[in-house]
């Protein structure tokens, strides 16, 4: 495991690399984006002519030893969540997880990490597995994702906590060992053959509602992927309605109107 451990070692020296764009440059294709005056266009997938060709020029020059060569094709946020079937372990045994088999019946947390048998990817694996009930309440399967092999995944959860394995999960952990679906999601690190810690909500008709890419060394927050969610579920129940920053159940929401708007305003 010594490659693993050199790869997400904490001396950030060890991330340095450049994103595959040699100019920071954005598409002029025309953005055509039809918003009803209810702003409830969170079900169906949008359509973009934009190109996600980016490229930071400028954080390669003031933060280089944290710039990696990521995928530049990016799943947009608002379209059809890229479809897979792969192996994957759960209770201990080997399974196949179908994405498009959760349409019409759950939301899914897709989440992805490094490798096995590191050091910040089993806390957010055994976070998201502690809590799992609270996701299952809100009709919400989580599923982990790694370039690693299923028989990885089997040795690492029958690896005790406090010798650094998961121990039994409550979610299934998926192998991407041929990286299609890290490339699909556009959080693979190619020469590097790892993905960024990346996180897809996606809903009950397969659209992804929310995505956060973090760092190989930056940890995920659980309570704000579930208030995420929850804000998610609320708009979409609600669709006259939008959730402002921070919003968690029970608090007052605002209606996306100039006038409505100022009810909200006026009782914060």
């Amino acid at each position: 495991m010594a490659s693993s451990a050199a790869i997400l070692s904490s001396n950030p020296r060890l991330f340095s690399a450049k994103f595959s764009s040699s100019n920071a440059s954005i598409s002029t294709h025309p953005l055509s984006l039809s918003i009803p005056n209810s702003f409830n266009g969170l079900h169906k997938p949008l359509r973009s002519g934009l190109s996600q060709s980016l490229s930071f020029n400028r954080a390669s020059h003031s933060r280089r030893n944290f710039v990696v060569k990521a995928s530049s094709e990016l799943p947009l946020v608002g379209n059809t969540a890229p479809d897979f079937e792969a192996e994957a372990v759960f209770d201990q045994e080997f399974i196949k997880v179908k994405l498009s088999e959760y349409i019409g019946k759950k939301y899914v947390i897709l989440f992805f990490y490094p490798l096995d048998f590191t050091f910040v990817c089993p806390t957010e694996i055994t976070a998201f597995s502690d809590r799992y009930s609270e996701f299952e309440a809100l009709n919400t399967e989580v599923l982990g994702v790694s370039v690693d092999s299923v028989f990885s995944h089997l040795a690492w959860v029958q690896t005790d906590r406090k010798s650094g394995g998961l121990g039994d999960l409550r979610y299934p952990l998926i192998s991407d060992v041929t990286k299609s679906i890290s490339k699909s999601y556009g959080v693979l690190i190619p020469d590097q053959g790892i993905a960024l810690r990346g996180l897809f909500i996606i809903d009950k008709e397969g659209v992804i509602q929310h995505s956060t890419i973090n760092n190989l060394a930056i940890g995920r927050s659980v309570d704000e992927t579930k208030r995420t969610l929850q804000a998610l579920q609320y708009v979409q129940e609600n669709p006259d309605e939008v959730c402002p920053a921070g919003w968690k159940p029970g608090e007052k929401s605002m209606k996306p109107d100039p006038k409505l708007s100022k009810d909200y305003f006026a009782a914060v």
